[in-house]
């Protein structure tokens, strides 16, 4: 297994990190106290109190449990120094007194590709610079995008924090770019620009006053644009997506609150659609704020969140599309385990709107916020007239509907207390009505009717092989017989974790955790969920063991399912009669082997 497309001699980065032990260097930065095994500090990356930052001094790496943040000690350097990797290589080695192979450091490939991407970097924030200037230029041109300023009653100060621009028109931008030296087809990579069909080239924000999309690292990556006249064309406008632009994996404001995240605790974090909405809000107090750019919420926006705070509001427009997007949002937040709550927000309209009738009414609309169930109900209440019987009665069947699905029981009878007062119809009879509904039919997938066994497919359990790949990590005593090979892991992750595992174990060589850091990406939050269990006694004594055992049992169990439906599949689609019998055997093997595992 290679070390992560680095180019480097594995036995220089060995020398490099054993020259380097993580303690010494990290205490050089801050102070830590030690505890057992273990030595503890207040995270250097954000603002705490209590010390929640760990460094495994037997294992060399760290981690944060307050922002979830880990690595080795070339990523802690990265991180600290504000450095790529190359540099902290380089700090490492001048400290060991090491001389750097500078000659090994990257494959042909891998030159190209950084050459590439700080070309591009350097095209991005060279435009942001024109777009600043032209904006305060004092030709007439700039006056439309001065205007809309004013008009949103943005400071000055708030206008250079995020660095607004103005785009006056379609060539000056690719004219200015080409006189610095910056090559056609970097231009058009970068996305800045683009191509007319006579092969002129023109500023594809042309006109727009220019919102400069940073990622958390401060560097310029996109533009968005918005018109300032009515036209045809979409009122805002984002750059293509590049090398350095993932519009799914990027927030818009995230810079700022990593600022605000090394200042003070974040206790929760405001999600919005659009940039004035961030601006707006940031400009009235509210600097925890980020926005999806109007797309639809991502997994990844959501895990990029997650290093912030593990609470999150959604503050979406108050008209129907915007709750549309908010319940959507509200989904994959909470599959990311966050703790998430709804701003309700006036109909029609958006905390732009709200923020400017004062902080006031938009704190009240914050202290408002509910979770998404209440959500739910809340939404369908607009929709219905319920001072009419024929809506009111409507309400309340689809109401019940949501109250069915609550957690618990404590949740339901709170929710129909709310109905109740809202109804007027008394809290029994919405007991009835509730206990009448007919229970939702499990999603199963019936095998074959031979065999009279009922498939439900789930997908693998993500805490289960969390567990059980911690625990052969830190070689829990229980795990050490057990063959990771018989669990065919789903999740990316843990599939190269295995696959690391399996192999040392195959050599015999030392289970070294810290290895793992050079194997997956940077910045891994399910990396992160392993290595939390590796602290306190959460992979220790009798109730880890018999976790352990579970999990592995609900893996094979959810591994046998998956197997179940792929020959469940097969089957319905084979005609042959022969192969379809010999799919029937193999199918009630599978559902005998399932049997057993309870």
């Amino acid at each position: 297994m290679s070390i992560k497309g680095r180019g480097i001699d594995p036995r220089f980065m060995e020398e490099l990190k054993y020259k380097n032990d993580i303690v010494d260097v990290i205490g050089s930065y801050v102070s830590l106290d030690r505890k057992g095994g273990t030595h503890w500090a207040c995270c250097p990356f954000h603002h705490e109190k209590t010390a929640s930052f760990a460094v495994n001094d037997g294992e060399q790496f760290y981690h944060c449990f307050g922002c979830g943040v880990s690595g080795d000690v070339v990523k802690f350097v990265q991180e600290i120094e504000s450095t790529d990797f190359i540099g902290a290589v380089r700090i490492l080695a001048q400290r060991a007194k090491m001389e750097v192979p500078e000659n090994n450091f990257d494959t042909e490939k891998a030159v190209q590709q950084k050459k590439k991407r700080d070309a591009l970097a350097s095209i991005m924030l060279d435009s942001a610079k024109f777009y600043l200037t032209n904006l305060y230029s004092g030709d007439e041109r700039a006056d439309a995008h001065l205007q809309y300023i004013s008009n949103r009653k943005l400071a000055p100060t708030t206008v250079k924090k995020f660095g607004l621009g103005a785009s006056l028109d379609f060539f000056s931008l690719p004219d200015y770019l080409a006189e610095k030296g910056y090559s056609r087809q970097d231009l058009l990579d970068s996305g800045v620009v683009t191509e007319t069909k006579n092969g002129k080239l023109v500023d594809s924000q042309g006109g727009r006053l220019i919102f400069p999309i940073i990622n958390a690292m401060d560097e310029v990556v996109a533009f968005g644009g918005r018109l300032l006249e009515k036209s045809d064309f979409a009122k805002y406008k984002n750059t293509k997506e590049t090398i350095l632009f993932n519009k799914s994996k990027t927030l818009y404001n995230i810079n700022l609150l990593k600022k605000l995240k090394r200042k003070q605790e974040i206790s929760n974090v405001i999600f919005v659609e659009g940039y004035m909405d961030t601006i707006s809000l940031y400009q009235a107090g509210f600097e925890n704020v980020v926005a999806s750019m109007g797309t639809a919420l991502t997994k990844e926006q959501a895990r990029l969140v997650k290093r912030y705070s593990e609470n999150v509001l959604i503050s979406y427009d108050g008209d129907g599309a915007g709750q549309k997007n908010t319940l959507r949002g509200l989904e994959i937040l909470k599959g990311e385990g966050l703790s998430v709550k709804v701003v309700p927000l006036p109909e029609g309209l958006d905390p732009d709107d709200v923020v400017k009738q004062g902080n006031g009414a938009y704190q009240k609309c914050l202290d408002s916020a509910m979770p998404l169930i209440d959500y739910k109900i809340h939404s369908l209440e607009r929709k219905y007239d319920i001072s009419k019987t024929e809506e009111k009665r409507k309400f309340v069947s689809q109401a019940l509907q949501i109250v069915k699905t609550a957690e618990s029981e404590s949740i339901k009878e709170e929710l129909l207390k709310k109905l109740r007062e809202k109804t007027g119809i008394s809290y029994h009879s919405l007991e009835r009505d509730l206990n009448s509904l007919p229970k939702e039919e499990e999603k199963a997938e019936v095998v074959v009717s031979q065999i009279g066994e009922v498939s439900t497919v789930a997908p693998i359990s993500d805490k289960a092989a969390r567990f059980v790949l911690a625990a052969k990590l830190f070689s829990a005593p229980y795990a050490k017989d057990f063959e990771l090979a018989s669990i065919e892991f789903t999740n990316e992750v843990h599939r190269l974790i295995s696959s690391y595992l399996q192999e040392r174990e195959a050599s015999g060589a030392r289970i070294r955790p810290s290895e793992l850091f050079e194997i997956l990406d940077e910045d891994c939050p399910e990396f992160n969920e392993i290595l939390d269990l590796n602290y306190g006694d959460k992979l220790s004594g009798e109730i880890g063991e018999r976790f352990f055992v579970d999990s592995v049992k609900t893996l094979k169990k959810q591994d046998i399912e998956r197997k179940i439906e792929l020959l469940t599949k097969a089957y319905e689609q084979e005609q042959d009669v022969e192969k379809r019998k010999s799919l029937a055997k193999d199918l009630a093997l599978l559902v005998t082997k399932k049997k057993l595992l309870k």
